[in-house]
């Protein structure tokens, strides 16, 4: 019985994503702000040529974008006296970055064709141009999201998984949201590009048997037993800057810097799948391409729903009902 709910609750979320596809449009910006993915295109590939790491970055906030309520860019809110954001949740505090990237590129549209681009639009595309960048795949980036009004801090750690956890809860926060087992290996295949702290491998490399002694050797010299909790370590050390499939080649060599990572081996099935990709990059760069294009389908604003914001990290200015009341009677009062 359980096994039935949980397919039926699989087909239900991808009918949904099929759903929330339809909606979007590869096109959707062809008149209204036709150089709008030339003006990201070009912000992503300066902000990556001056730091490559910027390109996981960008990639991560999408991510974490996402997974919490949809695509609808809730993760750039910044926290105000009346508002709590996402950015300090425990899953997002102190990890995330590239907000100002975003904030260049919203400058820029804003200048082209004001109030046009939404700010979950930009963090589709920045995504897609920092893998290729970085010598990834491409993909038609379906677009028309609209921006949430909203966030939610406590729903980030329900739905964003953590380095910390072991490989079968990891893998359930991708089976929740639509993705079958070699979609989430293969979005985790990102972990060929950007970088982790020491807090978040520390325990691995002093502890786990699973682990290359001369790999966990040469990462204790920068990841101390106590200190150095933000020193950071790629998270392939092959070739850290360049998207290609060298991830898995480290996993098949106890080479992989997180826990989750390594013991992606030890399953069968994934282990064939992480074969498969180790001599087959055309393979997985193209099963990535089309993973992205599901993830950005999560649940996206569409329509009139949400709003176009004109800053990534605030809410547009709106009239509270009190005062357009007050308003409404003044004008009344003006024609008596």
């Amino acid at each position: 019985m359980a096994s039935n709910n949980f397919k039926f609750l699989f087909r239900l979320i991808s009918l949904l994503i099929a759903t929330a596809s339809a909606q979007l449009s590869s096109n959707f910006y062809a008149t209204t702000c036709p150089n709008a993915l030339t003006t990201i295109k070009s912000a992503v590939a300066s902000a990556v040529k001056k730091e490559a790491r910027m390109g996981a970055s960008l990639l991560r906030l999408h991510f974490h974008d996402c997974f919490v309520n949809g695509c609808d860019a809730s993760i750039l809110l910044d926290d105000t006296a009346n508002f709590t954001g996402e950015k300090n949740a425990a899953a997002n505090a102190n990890s995330m970055r590239g907000f100002a990237v975003i904030d260049i590129i919203k400058s820029q549209l804003e200048n082209l064709c004001p109030g046009v681009v939404s700010c979950a639009d930009i963090l589709a595309v920045a995504a897609r141009d920092s893998i290729v960048a970085l010598g990834g795949p491409s993909w038609t980036v379906l677009l028309g999201r609209r921006d949430s009004t909203t966030a939610s801090p406590s729903a980030v750690d329900s739905n964003i998984p953590s380095a910390h956890r072991s490989l079968i809860p990891q893998l359930y926060f991708f089976t929740n949201k639509g993705f079958t087992a070699k979609e989430t290996i293969t979005l985790l295949g990102s972990h060929t590009i950007g970088q982790a702290r020491c807090t978040m491998f520390r325990t691995r490399i002093y502890n786990d048997t699973n682990i290359d002694s001369t790999f966990a050797t040469s990462l204790r010299r920068n990841c101390p037993t106590t200190g150095g909790d933000n020193n950071l370590a790629p998270l392939d050390t092959t070739s850290p800057t360049s998207f290609d499939n060298a991830y898995f080649k480290n996993l098949l060599n106890e080479k992989g810097l997180l826990l989750v990572d390594q013991q992606l081996v030890n399953e069968p099935t994934i282990y064939s799948q992480i074969t498969e990709y180790s001599n087959n990059e055309e393979a997985f760069r193209t099963d990535f391409a089309n993973a992205m294009v599901k993830m950005g389908s999560l649940s996206p604003l569409t329509g009139s729903n949400g709003q176009i914001r004109k800053n990534c990290r605030r809410l547009n200015e709106q009239i509270s009902p009190s005062t357009r009341n007050v308003m409404k009677c003044q004008l009344l009062y003006s024609f008596a």
